[in-house]
């Protein structure tokens, strides 16, 4: 990128657009200024303006749901930058995994906001692994009561391989029953049960895609 072509505006700043490697998911749009589109080059993460703060921010400094940089290009007037990352975690402060999670009514006007997972990222099938993680993350790092997923967590990395184990088998089970519904049922318990394996890991859905990536080169 040549960051002398970059055009910003009459206060220092341009928009940039940050969209998820991994799903194509548009996760959120900020603004940078000349020094935090540097400090995001060095870095390697990414690092905002703060028109109402007035200071810089990186994402996910405090939250841990930071962006790693793949790719970055700027438009044809070189003056909106695009930004292509691997989102750990939410990119929204609500918890979820998309700032663009309400749907405009063209006939009301009316801003909806969409709840349900299966509704943000009806795409993407990584989007709704990404909620979930973070929602198991979540759970990990801020404890709540009655909690299945905190149950695992305090039982410790035993507890966990062996659910693994046996909902892998409880999966073998299903399709050898070929039973259609035993088999989506069971797998949804599996693919919950390696999140948490992840989780205790701390390794990040993306990492996973990336590898599975790798082997499809």
């Amino acid at each position: 990128m040549n960051i002398q072509a970059i055009k910003y505006d009459s206060n220092g700043l341009v928009p940039a657009i940050v969209q998820d490697e991994a799903t194509g998911t548009v996760l959120m749009l900020a603004y940078m200024n000349a020094e935090s589109l540097r400090k995001t080059l060095e870095a390697g993460v990414t690092w905002f303006y703060s028109r109402s703060r007035r200071t810089l921010w990186q994402k996910g400094e405090t939250s841990g749901h930071v962006q790693t940089v793949k790719e970055m290009y700027y438009d044809c007037d070189a003056d909106t930058l695009l930004i292509k990352v691997n989102q750990t975690g939410a990119a929204c402060h609500e918890g979820t995994f998309s700032c663009f999670s309400r749907r405009l009514d063209s006939a009301s006007g009316q801003a909806e906001k969409l709840v349900d997972p299966e509704k943000v990222y009806k795409e993407p099938l990584a989007g709704v692994l990404y909620e979930l993680y973070h929602v198991i993350n979540d759970r990990k790092h801020n404890p709540k009561e009655g909690s299945y997923t905190n149950y695992l967590f305090e039982k410790g990395q035993d507890k966990i391989l062996k659910k693994v184990g046996e909902e892998a088998a409880e999966t073998i089970i299903a399709s050898k029953n070929n039973d259609k519904a035993e088999i989506l049922y069971e797998m949804a318990d599996l693919w919950y049960h390696c999140l948490v394996l992840l989780a205790n890991h701390e390794i990040a859905p993306s990492e996973l895609f990336e590898e599975l990536k790798k082997r499809r080169k």
